[in-house]
């Protein structure tokens, strides 16, 4: 015997008490609604205006568009859709008339999931670079379980696509957020997310469209002829010509031939674009581990523009006088910035690219790649290639120098020299990055390049903050409570050296480095953080995963916390627009408090 189904329909009020109100706020299903009565029929949308959460009944209805009061959103009545993406749609509720009285089915009609209708939301705010309606998707889309990779795709294949200058800052800060997203708390990981994906936005708008190249139709070119053809088009600045030849490569080589191709033309000149180059290059590749290598086609074509109209910084005066650095390094490489014979000669007598594994780097490394003189530096360097050093085994070492001058950057130079020293920091962890997937001896460059960057930041060094030594700052405080202090430190200017300090306190009361790298991100994403500062935590977080001793590992963490100290506070406004899209979601009442 079966039973009718229960009348998804109810009651909500009489025809003549909607008709002579106009405007009733209801309650159907356990749900608030705003009810009205417009051009003799009823109509029922959810109460809460989804722009900022005003009361729709406080609204008014003409010519069947319905206007909230409060920032002017308008939606089509019948419907709930709006004229205007950055208020987006009401829920519609279907109503019938029965014997006089107004009855509503409390669930709208829906054509789409919630995973679509956020995936459609976040193209929209990112189209329209508004914050607002990118965090409400990236909430959405968290809490319909969408993994992060398919944001995160989305989001590169925007900026790809609609930022005709190519793979940029804000590209790399949601490539960065990305890789941080297992080091921070959950709650964090949608502010990761929502900091990365508004940033490919404001990157692209007003920007026009980029404009393929195609591939050639050829298929047997050799791999070598694609590199020396792509080198020289990088070189002679011919983007068309250097895009047709990578998106060969990329439909004709293997994953490891294309990524040579990248980092040979990346270091073909000395530091190309500040590190930028080749940072941007690792970057676009470490997304690609993430949404899939299917989709190298375009984003590394969008890497183009950063390496045929970059700045060679052997053409800086400070890489040729007093000291010629750039010329020093051209001999070790073979007489050119675009050669690599010298580099190959020293790497056959260590044993290969991938070094001997005889090379044990000695204690006083170190001090030789902070050395006031570049020959004496150079000298360390080739002496280890020779000697068995793979590009990681020296990258390692010189992202432990670059670190170095981060960690004991003195406040009394220019605050603009933090980006000095930072650009240093993060190109030589790209390199290092890059030599764990690749064997190539173009890497060496990246190395070397490096280590002389490390060489010409040593004056922002002076005086040199020491780095807090655990066995000196023996304390009986709880970390918690020395985190507890770290955050108050970045809501006060001028604290860098308090930051420092703190961080070497927490690792002398054996608190769980897992926790300070939280707290670190806890400070970061609830600041307007710029690039750079959002490049340093990832950077610092990886150094500090890489590091060889305890020494080490600490200078990384002074590394990242002195510097968020040096930027800290912002007016955090993204933070605010953050809050309120995670109320709204909540169905917290914003407007009450306006």
């Amino acid at each position: 015997m079966s039973s009718e189904p229960a009348d998804p329909f109810e009651p909500i009020c009489s025809v003549e008490e909607l008709r002579s109100a106009e405007t009733m706020t209801v309650q159907a299903g356990g749900k608030s609604m705003a009810a009205f009565w417009h051009e003799d029929e009823p109509h029922v949308v959810d109460l809460r205006c989804p722009h900022m959460g005003f009361p729709l009944s406080d609204g008014t209805v003409e010519d069947g568009v319905l206007t909230c009061h409060w920032h002017h959103a308008r939606f089509e009545l019948s419907c709930g859709d709006t004229f205007d993406p950055w208020a987006d749609d009401v829920p519609a509720y279907p109503t019938e008339i029965r014997d006089g009285e107004v009855y509503v089915r409390s669930e709208p009609e829906q054509e789409r999931s919630p995973a679509e209708r956020w995936a459609d939301r976040l193209e929209t705010g990112m189209a329209e670079n508004l914050r607002l309606v990118i965090a409400k998707s990236v909430i959405g889309l968290d809490d319909a379980e969408v993994p992060h990779a398919e944001p995160l795709a989305q989001g590169v294949e925007f900026g790809t696509r609609y930022r005709a200058d190519g793979w940029s800052s804000g590209l790399t800060i949601l490539a960065a957020m990305g890789n941080v997203l297992d080091d921070l708390r959950p709650e964090d990981r949608r502010r990761a997310m929502y900091t990365g994906l508004r940033h490919v936005a404001s990157d692209c708008a007003g920007e026009p469209p980029a404009f393929d190249q195609p591939a050639f139709d050829a298929e047997d070119v050799p791999f070598e002829r694609l590199k020396a053809w792509f080198r020289e088009n990088v070189e002679v600045r011919d983007a068309d010509g250097a895009e047709r030849v990578l998106r060969t490569a990329v439909e004709t080589c293997t994953r490891e031939e294309v990524e040579e191709l990248l980092f040979a033309a990346a270091t073909d000149h000395v530091y190309l674009d500040t590190g930028h180059t080749l940072d941007f290059a690792n970057k676009a590749i470490e997304t690609l581990d993430r949404i899939g290598w299917e989709q190298a086609d375009d984003v590394l074509a969008s890497l183009i523009p950063s390496l045929t109209d970059a700045n060679r910084s052997e053409e800086q005066s400070e890489w040729r006088q007093p000291m010629d650095v750039a010329g020093l390094l051209f001999e070790v490489y073979g007489g050119g910035p675009n050669e690599t014979e010298g580099l190959e000669a020293l790497a056959e007598e260590g044993g290969g690219l991938e070094g001997s594994g005889d090379w044990d780097r000695p204690d006083a490394f170190r001090d030789t790649l902070l050395d006031d003189d570049p020959e004496a530096i150079l000298d360390g360097l080739t002496d280890a290639v020779a000697a068995g050093a793979s590009p990681a085994d020296l990258a390692d070492a010189v992202c432990d120098a670059a670190a170095t001058r981060v960690a004991q950057f003195s406040p009394s130079n220019e605050f603009s020299d933090w980006n000095t020293v930072h650009h240093t920091s993060t190109y030589a962890n790209a390199v290092r990055e890059a030599t764990d997937r690749v064997d190539a001896v173009e890497l060496y460059r990246g190395v070397f390049d490096a280590a002389m960057n490390v060489y010409l930041d040593r004056f922002l060094n002076q005086p040199a903050i020491p780095i807090p030594d655990p066995d000196a700052e023996a304390t009986d405080r709880d970390p918690e409570t020395i985190l507890d202090d770290l955050l108050g430190v970045f809501d006060r200017e001028g604290e860098v050296n308090r930051a420092g300090e703190l961080v070497g306190e927490f690792l002398a009361a054996d608190g769980d480095v897992a926790d300070l790298a939280e707290t670190l991100g806890e400070g970061l994403l609830r600041e307007d953080a710029g690039f750079h500062t959002l490049q340093a935590y990832e950077a610092g977080l990886r150094q500090y995963e890489r590091a060889r001793s305890e020494r080490e590992r600490r200078t990384a963490l002074v590394a990242i916390a002195r510097y968020q100290a040096a930027h800290f506070p912002t007016r955090r406004e993204a933070e605010q627009t953050f809050t309120i899209a995670d109320r709204l979601h909540r169905g917290e009442k914003i407007h009450e408090e306006a």
